[in-house]
């Protein structure tokens, strides 16, 4: 297995090497890059060490961001240390209670991720499916994905700028009109059945 997966990125290196100006990636750059965008999940979801385990994922002025078009910056929501710990639901007064949060209960899955050298460091695309959406375990989303721009800092690969690509957000269970109707959906199969 590890064969395998060394010959196949052994070969994206090489087809992305050959693109005018990227750099060249290591495996090691890879996977480095992919345990970035693993951190990211599990921070997100935990407010892990009140949000700054999610904020240090970042550059000093990474930002973060949510767009409805692939290759548009969107709206930024956050740039810089404190607002990235203040979106993953921490900051300075520690983590909030995670029930008063538009995605309370939402668990991440990043995937399809692709990683392709650019001339400062590396540029990512990734599906996001959101299980939990609306307050309903078992209940899952396609939000769309992240568009990424790596770089590589002293203290490792960071991400200089994610945005968040949510091309169906305004009819999003989660987070578009049908929200509410979700939640007093989850509410009731919650209550006892009598």
């Amino acid at each position: 297995m590890r064969l395998i997966t060394a010959g196949i990125l052994g070969a994206a290196m090489l087809a992305a090497s050959g693109q005018a100006g990227a750099a060249t990636l290591t495996a090691q750059d890879y996977i480095d890059i992919e345990q970035l965008n693993a951190r990211y999940a599990f921070a997100i979801d935990q407010c892990t060490n009140s949000g700054y385990d999610y904020a240090d994922l970042y550059t000093d002025d990474g930002t973060f961001g949510v767009s409805e078009a692939w290759g548009d910056k969107g709206k930024t929501y956050a740039a810089g240390r404190e607002a990235l710990a203040t979106v993953a639901g921490g900051g300075k007064g520690g983590c909030r209670d995670p029930k008063g949060t538009i995605g309370y209960g939402i668990k991440h899955v990043i995937t399809d991720h692709v990683i392709t050298p650019t001339a400062e460091g590396a540029h990512g695309k990734s599906i996001l499916l959101a299980f939990g959406v609306g307050g309903v375990a078992t209940q899952v989303e396609h939000q769309g994905g992240y568009e990424d721009t790596y770089v590589k800092t002293d203290k490792g690969w960071r991400m200089k700028s994610r945005v968040h690509v949510f091309p169906n957000i305004a009819t999003s269970v989660q987070f578009g009109p049908l929200r509410q109707k979700a939640a007093e959906d989850a509410k009731k199969q919650q209550q006892p059945q009598q």
